[in-house]
């Protein structure tokens, strides 16, 4: 199996992201390496000992799922708000995991009851990680506080999670053994990993962010009643 695919960070980046990446003294020997000082560049803003990034807030939150299955902590049923976004029951579902809706606003996260998963898509603010044990799922896309057109992030404060999480969302190998050649595939994961260019943006972004409260909307406003949709999920 030889798809070393050791590509060049001008194929996907913008000059103008390079450069700019270059004048904010970052600098790197591997295009995943923008990746891992992005979720450092996290972990210090949110005071989270690890960060874990993927693709999107909904994947985040799945794989935290697997990750309590692995260890036979799966819940059997959670509870959710009844104004969230479809994806979460759905991703549920897919999961096996019955569910049941509660009424009642949240601002900038809420905990999936009866987990210590939190969905904290509209949440981003210094210090805000919750110790201990927490895994706190966040996400990049549009409308959201830190908008990179799309991704996500798990914080969490388990070393054992963040390096199973780790290989989980990249297809299950550890992108830090090079060349792929090295790797072994012993691992069932997931194509759920951030993309280099969006670790790039989040770099940029977050060097700059301000926290905006106006951000925070009425999640009534923004999500649909889904408890009237539970029979179709």
């Amino acid at each position: 199996m030889n798809q070393d695919t050791h590509y060049k960070l001008l194929d996907m980046l913008e000059f103008s992201e390079l450069d700019i990446l270059k004048r904010m003294g970052y600098t790197w020997k591997d295009p995943y390496d923008i990746i891992y000082k992005f979720e450092d560049a996290l972990a210090k803003y949110t005071n989270a000992p690890y960060v874990v990034t993927t693709d999107c807030c909904t994947h985040a939150m799945e794989l935290c799922f697997r990750w309590l299955d692995h260890n036979n902590q799966m819940p059997t049923q959670v509870t959710i708000p009844e104004h969230t976004y479809l994806s979460v029951p759905m991703m549920l579902a897919k999961l096996g995991i019955k569910f049941n809706f509660s009424a009642g606003n949240w601002l900038g996260e809420y905990q999936l009851n009866s987990t210590n998963i939190w969905d904290s898509a509209r949440m981003l603010a210094p210090g805000m990680y919750k110790l201990p044990n927490q895994f706190q799922c966040l996400s990049f896309g549009i409308g959201k506080p830190l908008t990179i057109g799309r991704g996500g992030a798990i914080l969490l404060d388990n070393i054992e999670a963040y390096e199973w999480l780790s290989r989980a969302r990249s297809d299950g190998r550890d992108l830090k053994i090079k060349p792929w050649s090295n790797q072994t595939f012993d691992f069932i994961g997931y194509h759920y990993n951030m993309t280099v260019e969006q670790a790039a943006k989040g770099l940029i972004m977050l060097d700059t962010y301000e926290l905006k409260f106006d951000l925070f909307e009425d999640p009534m406003l923004m999500y649909p009643n889904l408890s009237n949709c539970v029979g179709e999920l």
